[in-house]
């Protein structure tokens, strides 16, 4: 499927800034919790490899993707887009 030209479909509003998103995770800790972090601490997820994270645009639910890596740069390919969600 070919993406739709955003001029043709937004006309002036395809350069708003948005916010992307792509959450890994979220974790509640204590105050100690934190305290106790420092350089080289390892934050655990709760993810598995290969689980879908959500990507977000300014807070709503676009999409889903998987971590991969590339280049040397870590990076996210998108499984499934608004279209295949709704």
């Amino acid at each position: 499927m070919e993406a739709a030209d955003p001029n043709n479909v937004l006309g002036p509003y395809a350069d708003v800034p948005v916010t992307l998103e792509a959450q890994l995770d979220r974790r509640n800790f204590s105050i100690r919790q934190l305290m106790e972090i420092e350089p080289g601490s390892v934050l655990r997820m709760n993810r598995n490899l290969g689980e879908h994270i959500e990507i977000l645009v300014d807070g709503t639910l676009i999409g889903f993707g998987e971590v991969i890596v590339s280049d040397n740069s870590v990076g996210v390919r998108v499984t499934k887009w608004h279209t295949s969600i709704r």
